[in-house]
Protein backbone atom coordinates (compact mmCIF):
# COMPACT_ATOMS: atom_id res chain seq x y z
CA UNK A 1 0.00 0.00 0.00
CA UNK A 2 1.33 3.46 -0.85
CA UNK A 3 2.34 5.24 2.40
CA UNK A 4 0.70 8.40 1.10
CA UNK A 5 -2.58 6.59 0.69
CA UNK A 6 -2.61 7.43 -3.02
CA UNK A 7 -3.43 3.91 -4.13
CA UNK A 8 -7.13 4.78 -4.24
CA UNK A 9 -6.39 7.58 -6.71
CA UNK A 10 -5.00 5.25 -9.36
CA UNK A 11 -6.89 5.28 -12.64
CA UNK A 12 -7.97 2.04 -14.31
CA UNK A 13 -7.40 2.57 -18.03
CA UNK A 14 -10.01 -0.10 -18.77
CA UNK A 15 -12.62 2.40 -17.62
CA UNK A 16 -11.39 5.21 -19.89
CA UNK A 17 -13.06 5.71 -23.29
CA UNK A 18 -10.91 4.95 -26.30
CA UNK A 19 -10.38 7.54 -29.02
CA UNK A 20 -12.78 5.66 -31.29
CA UNK A 21 -15.45 5.62 -28.60
CA UNK A 22 -15.14 9.38 -28.14
CA UNK A 23 -16.46 9.92 -31.66
CA UNK A 24 -20.02 9.80 -30.36
CA UNK A 25 -19.20 12.25 -27.58
CA UNK A 26 -17.29 14.77 -29.71
CA UNK A 27 -19.28 14.39 -32.92
CA UNK A 28 -17.69 14.64 -36.34
CA UNK A 29 -16.50 18.20 -36.74
CA UNK A 30 -15.60 19.04 -40.31
CA UNK A 31 -13.39 22.14 -40.40
CA UNK A 32 -15.63 25.02 -41.51
CA UNK A 33 -13.21 26.27 -44.15
CA UNK A 34 -13.38 22.94 -45.98
CA UNK A 35 -16.37 22.24 -48.23
CA UNK A 36 -17.54 18.78 -49.23
CA UNK A 37 -17.14 19.63 -52.91
CA UNK A 38 -13.52 20.64 -52.41
CA UNK A 39 -12.76 17.53 -50.40
CA UNK A 40 -14.36 15.26 -52.97
CA UNK A 41 -12.05 16.63 -55.64
CA UNK A 42 -8.94 15.50 -53.77
CA UNK A 43 -7.80 12.33 -55.45
CA UNK A 44 -4.73 11.56 -53.32
CA UNK A 45 -5.18 9.18 -50.36
CA UNK A 46 -4.54 10.20 -46.78
CA UNK A 47 -1.15 9.12 -45.37
CA UNK A 48 -3.02 8.35 -42.13
CA UNK A 49 -6.17 6.48 -43.22
CA UNK A 50 -9.09 5.59 -40.97
CA UNK A 51 -8.06 2.55 -38.88
CA UNK A 52 -10.62 1.66 -36.18
CA UNK A 53 -8.36 -1.14 -34.92
CA UNK A 54 -5.66 1.42 -34.12
CA UNK A 55 -8.11 3.99 -32.76
CA UNK A 56 -9.36 1.44 -30.24
CA UNK A 57 -5.83 1.33 -28.82
CA UNK A 58 -5.62 5.10 -28.30
CA UNK A 59 -6.80 6.91 -25.16
CA UNK A 60 -6.58 10.65 -24.46
CA UNK A 61 -6.39 11.18 -20.70
CA UNK A 62 -6.39 14.55 -19.01
CA UNK A 63 -4.73 14.03 -15.65
CA UNK A 64 -1.63 12.84 -13.81
CA UNK A 65 0.23 10.14 -15.75
CA UNK A 66 1.63 8.76 -12.46
CA UNK A 67 -1.87 7.58 -11.53
CA UNK A 68 -2.36 5.36 -14.60
CA UNK A 69 -2.30 1.59 -14.13
CA UNK A 70 -0.58 0.99 -17.49
CA UNK A 71 2.11 -1.64 -17.78
CA UNK A 72 4.53 1.27 -18.11
CA UNK A 73 4.38 5.07 -17.99
CA UNK A 74 6.77 7.58 -19.53
CA UNK A 75 8.70 10.05 -17.39
CA UNK A 76 10.41 13.03 -19.01
CA UNK A 77 13.65 14.16 -17.36
CA UNK A 78 17.11 15.55 -18.05
CA UNK A 79 20.45 13.89 -18.81
CA UNK A 80 21.12 13.35 -15.09
CA UNK A 81 17.62 11.94 -14.52
CA UNK A 82 16.96 14.44 -11.72
CA UNK A 83 14.90 17.06 -13.52
CA UNK A 84 12.27 19.02 -11.60
CA UNK A 85 9.07 19.25 -13.63
CA UNK A 86 5.40 18.49 -12.84
CA UNK A 87 5.45 15.05 -14.48
CA UNK A 88 8.71 13.89 -12.93
CA UNK A 89 7.86 15.30 -9.51
CA UNK A 90 4.57 13.39 -9.39
CA UNK A 91 6.18 10.16 -10.59
CA UNK A 92 8.90 10.35 -7.91
CA UNK A 93 6.45 11.27 -5.16
CA UNK A 94 4.16 8.31 -5.82
CA UNK A 95 6.86 5.77 -6.72
CA UNK A 96 8.75 6.32 -3.48
CA UNK A 97 12.45 6.76 -2.59
CA UNK A 98 13.47 3.42 -4.15
CA UNK A 99 13.09 5.00 -7.59
CA UNK A 100 15.79 7.58 -6.91
CA UNK A 101 18.17 4.83 -5.74
CA UNK A 102 17.62 2.85 -8.95
CA UNK A 103 18.09 5.93 -11.15
CA UNK A 104 21.53 6.47 -9.64
CA UNK A 105 22.54 3.04 -10.97
CA UNK A 106 21.61 4.05 -14.54
CA UNK A 107 24.29 6.78 -14.54
CA UNK A 108 22.25 9.21 -16.57
CA UNK A 109 20.51 9.08 -19.92
CA UNK A 110 21.43 10.76 -23.19
CA UNK A 111 19.02 12.91 -25.15
CA UNK A 112 16.68 10.76 -27.22
CA UNK A 113 17.41 7.58 -25.26
CA UNK A 114 14.90 5.66 -23.14
CA UNK A 115 15.80 3.69 -20.00
CA UNK A 116 13.65 1.35 -17.93
CA UNK A 117 13.15 1.04 -14.18
CA UNK A 118 10.59 -0.65 -11.94
CA UNK A 119 7.43 1.21 -11.00
CA UNK A 120 7.83 0.55 -7.27
CA UNK A 121 4.75 2.03 -5.50
CA UNK A 122 3.05 3.12 -8.72
CA UNK A 123 0.20 1.18 -10.27
CA UNK A 124 2.43 0.94 -13.37
CA UNK A 125 4.83 -1.99 -13.35
CA UNK A 126 7.57 -0.05 -15.15
CA UNK A 127 8.72 3.53 -15.73
CA UNK A 128 10.39 4.52 -18.99
CA UNK A 129 12.68 7.53 -18.54
CA UNK A 130 13.54 9.66 -21.55
CA UNK A 131 15.30 12.97 -22.20
CA UNK A 132 13.78 15.40 -24.67
CA UNK A 133 15.93 17.82 -26.69
CA UNK A 134 16.55 21.47 -25.95
CA UNK A 135 14.99 23.36 -28.84
CA UNK A 136 16.77 26.04 -30.80
CA UNK A 137 15.51 27.16 -34.20
CA UNK A 138 19.08 27.06 -35.51
CA UNK A 139 19.32 23.34 -34.70
CA UNK A 140 15.73 22.38 -35.44
CA UNK A 141 16.65 19.27 -37.46
CA UNK A 142 18.66 17.79 -34.60
CA UNK A 143 15.87 18.55 -32.12
CA UNK A 144 13.27 16.84 -34.34
CA UNK A 145 15.41 13.71 -34.68
CA UNK A 146 15.97 13.56 -30.92
CA UNK A 147 12.31 14.01 -30.07
CA UNK A 148 11.40 11.29 -32.57
CA UNK A 149 13.91 8.99 -30.86
CA UNK A 150 12.32 9.65 -27.45
CA UNK A 151 8.92 8.36 -28.56
CA UNK A 152 10.27 5.67 -30.86
CA UNK A 153 12.62 4.20 -28.25
CA UNK A 154 9.83 4.26 -25.66
CA UNK A 155 7.49 2.34 -27.94
CA UNK A 156 10.26 -0.09 -28.88
CA UNK A 157 10.93 -0.81 -25.20
CA UNK A 158 7.24 -1.45 -24.66
CA UNK A 159 7.15 -4.05 -27.42
CA UNK A 160 10.45 -5.69 -26.43
CA UNK A 161 9.22 -6.07 -22.85
CA UNK A 162 5.84 -7.41 -24.06
CA UNK A 163 3.93 -4.58 -22.41
CA UNK A 164 0.19 -4.53 -22.95
CA UNK A 165 -0.19 -0.80 -22.34
CA UNK A 166 1.96 2.30 -22.12
CA UNK A 167 1.19 5.83 -20.94
CA UNK A 168 2.93 8.69 -22.77
CA UNK A 169 3.39 12.12 -21.24
CA UNK A 170 4.32 15.27 -23.17
CA UNK A 171 8.10 14.96 -23.52
CA UNK A 172 8.66 18.60 -24.52
CA UNK A 173 8.73 20.44 -21.16
CA UNK A 174 8.66 24.22 -20.88
CA UNK A 175 12.32 24.18 -19.77
CA UNK A 176 13.37 22.57 -23.03
CA UNK A 177 11.56 25.16 -25.11
CA UNK A 178 10.19 22.82 -27.78
CA UNK A 179 7.08 24.31 -29.45
CA UNK A 180 4.15 22.29 -28.14
CA UNK A 181 2.31 22.05 -31.46
CA UNK A 182 5.39 20.85 -33.36
CA UNK A 183 6.14 18.36 -30.60
CA UNK A 184 2.56 17.06 -30.68
CA UNK A 185 2.73 16.41 -34.42
CA UNK A 186 5.95 14.46 -33.87
CA UNK A 187 4.45 12.40 -31.04
CA UNK A 188 1.30 11.48 -32.97
CA UNK A 189 2.96 10.53 -36.24
CA UNK A 190 5.66 8.48 -34.49
CA UNK A 191 3.12 6.51 -32.44
CA UNK A 192 0.80 6.06 -35.44
CA UNK A 193 3.58 4.67 -37.65
CA UNK A 194 4.86 2.42 -34.88
CA UNK A 195 1.41 0.93 -34.26
CA UNK A 196 0.99 0.35 -37.99
CA UNK A 197 4.34 -1.39 -38.42
CA UNK A 198 5.17 -2.99 -35.08
CA UNK A 199 2.29 -2.55 -32.66
CA UNK A 200 0.33 -5.80 -32.92
CA UNK A 201 1.21 -6.81 -29.36
CA UNK A 202 0.37 -3.41 -27.83
CA UNK A 203 -3.21 -3.14 -26.62
CA UNK A 204 -3.37 0.43 -25.33
CA UNK A 205 -1.45 3.70 -25.73
CA UNK A 206 -2.55 6.50 -23.40
CA UNK A 207 -1.64 10.11 -24.15
CA UNK A 208 -1.64 11.77 -20.72
CA UNK A 209 -1.92 15.55 -20.85
CA UNK A 210 -2.59 18.53 -18.59
CA UNK A 211 -5.52 20.91 -18.90
CA UNK A 212 -3.46 23.33 -20.99
CA UNK A 213 -2.29 20.60 -23.37
CA UNK A 214 -5.59 18.77 -23.81
CA UNK A 215 -7.16 21.26 -26.26
CA UNK A 216 -4.25 21.01 -28.70
CA UNK A 217 -4.06 17.23 -28.43
CA UNK A 218 -7.78 16.89 -29.07
CA UNK A 219 -7.47 19.21 -32.08
CA UNK A 220 -4.55 17.35 -33.70
CA UNK A 221 -5.47 13.74 -32.88
CA UNK A 222 -7.98 13.44 -35.77
CA UNK A 223 -5.22 14.28 -38.27
CA UNK A 224 -3.30 11.13 -37.39
CA UNK A 225 -6.09 8.97 -35.94
CA UNK A 226 -9.27 9.83 -37.91
CA UNK A 227 -12.31 8.08 -36.43
CA UNK A 228 -14.30 7.85 -39.64
CA UNK A 229 -13.79 8.22 -43.37
CA UNK A 230 -15.52 11.59 -43.22
CA UNK A 231 -13.12 12.81 -40.53
CA UNK A 232 -10.23 11.44 -42.59
CA UNK A 233 -11.29 13.49 -45.63
CA UNK A 234 -11.92 16.59 -43.54
CA UNK A 235 -8.49 16.46 -41.90
CA UNK A 236 -6.49 15.62 -45.01
CA UNK A 237 -5.79 19.27 -46.01
CA UNK A 238 -4.61 20.02 -42.46
CA UNK A 239 -1.90 17.35 -42.33
CA UNK A 240 1.57 18.95 -42.44
CA UNK A 241 3.61 18.53 -45.61
CA UNK A 242 6.46 17.01 -43.60
CA UNK A 243 5.31 13.67 -42.13
CA UNK A 244 8.68 11.91 -42.13
CA UNK A 245 9.42 8.51 -43.63
CA UNK A 246 7.49 5.25 -43.27
CA UNK A 247 8.40 5.14 -39.55
CA UNK A 248 7.59 8.81 -38.92
CA UNK A 249 11.29 9.66 -38.62
CA UNK A 250 12.33 13.12 -39.87
CA UNK A 251 13.85 12.98 -43.35
CA UNK A 252 16.90 15.10 -44.09
CA UNK A 253 17.34 15.32 -47.90
CA UNK A 254 21.05 16.10 -47.60
CA UNK A 255 21.60 12.82 -45.79
CA UNK A 256 19.50 10.52 -47.93
CA UNK A 257 22.35 9.54 -50.23
CA UNK A 258 24.39 8.41 -47.23
CA UNK A 259 21.71 6.45 -45.46
CA UNK A 260 20.50 4.41 -48.42
CA UNK A 261 20.35 0.72 -47.52
CA UNK A 262 22.20 -0.40 -50.65
CA UNK A 263 24.32 2.28 -52.33
CA UNK A 264 24.32 1.98 -56.09
CA UNK A 265 20.84 0.47 -56.41
CA UNK A 266 17.78 2.23 -57.73
CA UNK A 267 14.68 2.52 -55.58
CA UNK A 268 12.07 -0.07 -56.36
CA UNK A 269 8.54 -0.55 -55.17
CA UNK A 270 9.08 -4.27 -54.72
CA UNK A 271 10.84 -5.22 -51.50
CA UNK A 272 11.01 -8.79 -52.70
CA UNK A 273 12.93 -7.78 -55.81
CA UNK A 274 15.37 -5.72 -53.77
CA UNK A 275 16.06 -8.76 -51.62
CA UNK A 276 16.52 -10.89 -54.71
CA UNK A 277 18.93 -8.44 -56.33
CA UNK A 278 21.12 -8.53 -53.20
CA UNK A 279 24.56 -7.07 -54.02
CA UNK A 280 24.19 -7.34 -57.77
CA UNK A 281 25.09 -3.69 -58.38
CA UNK A 282 28.29 -4.03 -56.35
CA UNK A 283 29.62 -7.09 -58.13
CA UNK A 284 28.80 -10.70 -58.91
CA UNK A 285 32.25 -12.19 -58.55
CA UNK A 286 33.05 -14.63 -55.75
CA UNK A 287 34.91 -12.10 -53.59
CA UNK A 288 32.10 -9.52 -53.67
CA UNK A 289 29.41 -12.06 -52.83
CA UNK A 290 31.55 -13.90 -50.24
CA UNK A 291 30.26 -17.26 -51.45
CA UNK A 292 33.50 -19.08 -52.22
CA UNK A 293 34.24 -20.50 -55.68
CA UNK A 294 31.19 -19.72 -57.83
CA UNK A 295 32.34 -21.99 -60.68
CA UNK A 296 32.65 -24.90 -58.28
CA UNK A 297 29.17 -24.19 -56.89
CA UNK A 298 27.65 -24.06 -60.37
CA UNK A 299 29.24 -27.39 -61.14
CA UNK A 300 27.79 -28.86 -57.95
CA UNK A 301 24.36 -27.50 -58.78
CA UNK A 302 24.53 -29.08 -62.24
CA UNK A 303 25.44 -32.37 -60.57
CA UNK A 304 22.52 -31.97 -58.17
CA UNK A 305 24.76 -31.17 -55.23
CA UNK A 306 24.24 -27.63 -53.95
CA UNK A 307 26.88 -26.35 -51.57
CA UNK A 308 25.99 -25.66 -47.97
CA UNK A 309 26.51 -21.93 -48.53
CA UNK A 310 24.19 -21.92 -51.54
CA UNK A 311 21.51 -23.86 -49.67
CA UNK A 312 21.77 -21.46 -46.74
CA UNK A 313 21.49 -18.43 -49.00
CA UNK A 314 18.48 -19.88 -50.81
CA UNK A 315 16.81 -20.58 -47.46
CA UNK A 316 17.59 -17.04 -46.28
CA UNK A 317 16.00 -15.54 -49.41
CA UNK A 318 12.90 -17.66 -48.89
CA UNK A 319 12.60 -16.59 -45.25
CA UNK A 320 13.04 -12.93 -46.23
CA UNK A 321 10.12 -13.26 -48.62
CA UNK A 322 7.92 -14.55 -45.80
CA UNK A 323 9.16 -11.77 -43.49
CA UNK A 324 8.32 -9.11 -46.09
CA UNK A 325 4.79 -10.51 -46.39
CA UNK A 326 4.44 -10.67 -42.60
CA UNK A 327 5.32 -6.99 -42.27
CA UNK A 328 3.00 -5.93 -45.09
CA UNK A 329 -0.19 -7.83 -44.25
CA UNK A 330 -2.86 -6.88 -41.72
CA UNK A 331 -2.59 -9.58 -39.05
CA UNK A 332 -4.74 -7.90 -36.41
CA UNK A 333 -7.29 -10.75 -36.46
CA UNK A 334 -4.57 -13.26 -35.54
CA UNK A 335 -3.12 -10.92 -32.90
CA UNK A 336 -6.58 -10.62 -31.30
CA UNK A 337 -6.49 -14.32 -30.43
CA UNK A 338 -3.73 -13.65 -27.86
CA UNK A 339 -2.27 -17.05 -28.61
CA UNK A 340 1.34 -15.83 -28.86
CA UNK A 341 2.88 -13.09 -26.75
CA UNK A 342 6.07 -12.06 -24.98
CA UNK A 343 6.31 -11.91 -21.20
CA UNK A 344 9.32 -11.47 -18.86
CA UNK A 345 12.58 -13.42 -18.56
CA UNK A 346 13.55 -16.78 -17.06
CA UNK A 347 16.07 -17.46 -14.30
CA UNK A 348 18.90 -17.09 -16.83
CA UNK A 349 17.65 -13.73 -18.13
CA UNK A 350 16.36 -15.15 -21.43
CA UNK A 351 13.20 -13.77 -23.08
CA UNK A 352 10.09 -15.87 -22.45
CA UNK A 353 7.51 -16.34 -25.21
CA UNK A 354 4.05 -17.73 -24.41
CA UNK A 355 1.98 -19.97 -26.71
CA UNK A 356 -1.60 -20.68 -25.58
CA UNK A 357 -2.97 -23.78 -27.29
CA UNK A 358 -6.62 -23.21 -26.40
CA UNK A 359 -6.58 -19.81 -28.11
CA UNK A 360 -5.74 -21.30 -31.53
CA UNK A 361 -8.95 -22.15 -33.40
CA UNK A 362 -7.18 -24.14 -36.11
CA UNK A 363 -10.35 -24.97 -38.03
CA UNK A 364 -11.48 -21.34 -38.19
CA UNK A 365 -8.35 -19.26 -38.84
CA UNK A 366 -6.23 -18.75 -41.93
CA UNK A 367 -3.26 -21.01 -41.16
CA UNK A 368 -0.98 -19.15 -43.54
CA UNK A 369 -1.73 -15.86 -41.76
CA UNK A 370 -0.97 -17.60 -38.47
CA UNK A 371 2.41 -18.58 -39.86
CA UNK A 372 3.03 -15.00 -41.00
CA UNK A 373 2.07 -13.69 -37.55
CA UNK A 374 4.47 -16.10 -35.86
CA UNK A 375 7.32 -14.89 -38.08
CA UNK A 376 6.36 -11.24 -37.56
CA UNK A 377 6.34 -11.51 -33.75
CA UNK A 378 9.33 -13.81 -33.36
CA UNK A 379 11.81 -12.31 -35.85
CA UNK A 380 13.29 -9.70 -33.49
CA UNK A 381 12.97 -11.98 -30.42
CA UNK A 382 15.09 -14.77 -31.87
CA UNK A 383 18.20 -12.65 -32.43
CA UNK A 384 19.19 -13.64 -28.88
CA UNK A 385 18.54 -16.63 -26.61
CA UNK A 386 14.91 -17.25 -25.69
CA UNK A 387 12.59 -19.92 -24.29
CA UNK A 388 9.00 -20.85 -25.13
CA UNK A 389 6.21 -21.91 -22.78
CA UNK A 390 3.36 -23.81 -24.41
CA UNK A 391 0.16 -24.16 -22.37
CA UNK A 392 -1.61 -27.29 -23.60
CA UNK A 393 -4.22 -26.71 -20.91
CA UNK A 394 -7.81 -27.60 -21.89
CA UNK A 395 -7.06 -27.82 -25.62
CA UNK A 396 -9.47 -29.69 -27.86
CA UNK A 397 -9.21 -31.37 -31.23
CA UNK A 398 -9.91 -28.06 -32.97
CA UNK A 399 -6.84 -26.53 -31.28
CA UNK A 400 -4.26 -29.05 -32.46
CA UNK A 401 -1.93 -27.86 -35.21
CA UNK A 402 -1.26 -30.36 -37.97
CA UNK A 403 2.23 -31.90 -37.93
CA UNK A 404 2.69 -30.95 -41.59
CA UNK A 405 2.08 -27.30 -40.69
CA UNK A 406 4.63 -27.49 -37.86
CA UNK A 407 7.15 -29.15 -40.16
CA UNK A 408 6.55 -26.44 -42.78
CA UNK A 409 7.02 -23.74 -40.14
CA UNK A 410 10.23 -25.33 -38.91
CA UNK A 411 11.58 -25.48 -42.46
CA UNK A 412 10.71 -21.86 -43.25
CA UNK A 413 12.01 -20.02 -40.18
CA UNK A 414 15.49 -18.60 -40.06
CA UNK A 415 18.31 -20.55 -38.42
CA UNK A 416 18.36 -18.11 -35.50
CA UNK A 417 14.91 -19.43 -34.44
CA UNK A 418 16.38 -22.90 -33.90
CA UNK A 419 19.82 -21.93 -32.66
CA UNK A 420 18.67 -19.47 -29.97
CA UNK A 421 15.71 -21.52 -28.67
CA UNK A 422 17.09 -22.94 -25.43
CA UNK A 423 14.02 -24.63 -23.95
CA UNK A 424 10.45 -25.49 -24.90
CA UNK A 425 8.31 -25.94 -21.76
CA UNK A 426 5.26 -28.11 -22.49
CA UNK A 427 2.79 -27.37 -19.65
CA UNK A 428 -0.10 -29.73 -18.76
CA UNK A 429 0.64 -32.33 -21.47
CA UNK A 430 -1.60 -35.34 -22.06
CA UNK A 431 -0.33 -38.82 -22.84
CA UNK A 432 -1.42 -38.43 -26.45
CA UNK A 433 0.33 -35.07 -26.84
CA UNK A 434 3.54 -36.51 -25.39
CA UNK A 435 3.49 -39.36 -27.92
CA UNK A 436 2.74 -36.99 -30.82
CA UNK A 437 5.51 -34.62 -29.76
CA UNK A 438 8.00 -37.48 -29.38
CA UNK A 439 7.28 -38.72 -32.92
CA UNK A 440 7.48 -35.19 -34.33
CA UNK A 441 10.76 -34.24 -32.63
CA UNK A 442 12.30 -37.65 -33.39
CA UNK A 443 11.40 -38.14 -37.04
CA UNK A 444 10.33 -34.74 -38.47
CA UNK A 445 12.73 -32.14 -37.04
CA UNK A 446 16.23 -32.36 -35.71
CA UNK A 447 17.62 -30.68 -32.61
CA UNK A 448 14.27 -30.12 -30.87
CA UNK A 449 13.87 -33.31 -28.86
CA UNK A 450 16.41 -32.40 -26.19
CA UNK A 451 14.87 -28.94 -25.71
CA UNK A 452 11.34 -30.13 -24.90
CA UNK A 453 10.53 -30.38 -21.20
CA UNK A 454 7.16 -31.69 -20.00
CA UNK A 455 5.74 -29.95 -16.90
CA UNK A 456 2.65 -31.36 -15.20
CA UNK A 457 2.05 -28.33 -12.98
CA UNK A 458 2.91 -24.66 -12.62
CA UNK A 459 5.11 -25.25 -9.59
CA UNK A 460 7.58 -27.03 -11.87
CA UNK A 461 7.43 -24.09 -14.28
CA UNK A 462 8.15 -21.62 -11.48
CA UNK A 463 11.46 -23.35 -10.75
CA UNK A 464 12.58 -22.09 -14.18
CA UNK A 465 10.65 -18.82 -14.45
CA UNK A 466 9.64 -16.67 -11.48
CA UNK A 467 5.85 -16.18 -11.17
CA UNK A 468 6.18 -12.40 -11.44
CA UNK A 469 8.02 -12.78 -14.76
CA UNK A 470 5.27 -14.65 -16.60
CA UNK A 471 1.71 -13.65 -17.53
CA UNK A 472 -0.39 -16.81 -17.31
CA UNK A 473 -3.95 -16.93 -18.70
CA UNK A 474 -6.53 -17.07 -15.88
CA UNK A 475 -8.05 -20.34 -17.10
CA UNK A 476 -4.61 -22.00 -16.82
CA UNK A 477 -4.24 -20.82 -13.23
CA UNK A 478 -7.74 -22.02 -12.37
CA UNK A 479 -7.15 -25.42 -13.98
CA UNK A 480 -3.82 -25.92 -12.21
CA UNK A 481 -5.28 -24.93 -8.83
CA UNK A 482 -8.19 -27.33 -9.33
CA UNK A 483 -6.03 -30.28 -10.44
CA UNK A 484 -2.78 -29.73 -8.54
CA UNK A 485 -3.90 -27.56 -5.63
CA UNK A 486 -3.16 -23.89 -4.92
CA UNK A 487 0.36 -22.65 -5.62
CA UNK A 488 2.55 -21.94 -2.58
CA UNK A 489 5.89 -20.16 -3.12
CA UNK A 490 7.53 -22.20 -0.37
CA UNK A 491 6.73 -25.43 -2.24
CA UNK A 492 8.30 -24.06 -5.43
CA UNK A 493 11.50 -23.05 -3.69
CA UNK A 494 11.86 -26.47 -2.09
CA UNK A 495 11.64 -28.37 -5.38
Amino acid sequence: MDPLGARSQFVDIQNLPTWQQQLDEDGEETPPEQSDSLLSQQAFPSPFPFRPDINRKIILFCGDIALLNCTAILNTSNESLNDKNPVSDSVHQLAGPELQDELLKLKGCRTGEAKLTKGFNLAARFIVHTVGPKYKAKYRTAAESSLYSCYRNTMQLAVEQSMASVGLCVVSTAKRGYPLEDATHMAFRTVRRFLENHGNSLETVVFAVSDTEERLYRKLLPLYFPRSEQEERACLPLIPADIGNSEGEPVVPERQIRIAEKPGTLEDDSEEESLESDLGQVGNHAFARMEGDVDKQRKQILQGQMSEAAIHKQHQRNYNRWLCRARAEDLSDIAALKALYQTGVDMCGRTVMILVGRNIPVTLIDIEKALLYFIHVMDHITVKEYVMVYFHTLTGEHNHLDSNFLKNLYDIVDTKFKKNLKAFYFVHPTFRSKVSTWFFTTFSVSGMKDKVRYLDNLQQLFTCIKPEQIDIPPFVLEYDARVNGPYHPSQSSSL
